[in-house]
């Protein structure tokens, strides 16, 4: 079973979570993680931000993880889903099996 149903499947949803990332992920992901950023380092240097190097630093890490943190959720949904899908066809697949060899 090394190249079962299911592990296809899981493939293949990580290739079209790629692309739904890609699509809808990265703009999102970076303009939420840069308003946290602005948020956190509001917190710490007051509003409004003066434009030194620390604040901007924060702000970037802030985009970057929001960046990552949405690339995950959608690559492992997606990526579930496929694998998922995967074990349904690899299920019925073996039910037929068995069904065919119990009526010989």
């Amino acid at each position: 079973m090394k190249n079962s149903i299911a592990k296809k499947g899981a493939y293949i949803g990580a290739g079209a979570g790629l692309v739904l990332f890609a699509i809808f992920g990265l703009l999102p992901g970076s303009l939420l993680g840069g308003a946290a950023g602005i948020n956190v380092a509001g917190w710490l240097f007051g509003l409004p931000l003066e434009p030194g190097i620390i604040s901007r630093a924060i702000v970037l890490i802030a985009m970057l993880v929001g960046v990552l943190v949405a690339g995950i959720v959608i690559v492992t949904a997606t990526t579930t889903v496929g694998w998922l899908a995967g074990r349904m066809l690899d299920g019925s697949a073996a039910h037929e099996h068995k069904e065919a060899a119990a009526h010989k």
